[in-house]
């Protein structure tokens, strides 16, 4: 997996790092199949604005949160993400039981 973070107009410092990565693990620990994931996190006038895209296989999950702080945006935008992430595993799971279980009448 990929973990890229950006900033626009904002100096990615390692704090902001730390928490996006230790933020992140909530994630990994629900759905473990990420392609990349790119967090962008940006300031405009006094809005807090982190968005992210995590590249699964065959789909990609958008999120974007606008807060006053940018830690409390983060964890928002975690927080958004995790349950996308936790619905599209729920969608693409087998709910058919096995073909073991299944009980095969004969022809008569």
């Amino acid at each position: 997996m990929n973990l890229n973070i950006s900033g626009r107009h904002l100096e990615i410092t390692p704090a902001i790092h730390d928490h996006i990565t230790n933020k992140f693990i909530k994630i990994t620990t629900h759905f473990d199949n990420l392609i990349d994931v790119k967090f962008i996190l940006s300031i405009e006038k006094l809005n807090h604005i982190a968005e992210a895209t995590i590249h699964l296989y065959g789909t990609n999950i958008y999120a974007k949160c606008i807060e006053a702080d940018m830690y409390h945006a983060i964890e928002l935008l975690i927080d958004k993400l995790d349950r996308q992430v936790i619905r599209y595993k729920e969608k693409n799971r087998d709910h058919h039981k096995s073909e073991g279980s299944i009980k095969h009448k004969a022809n008569v």
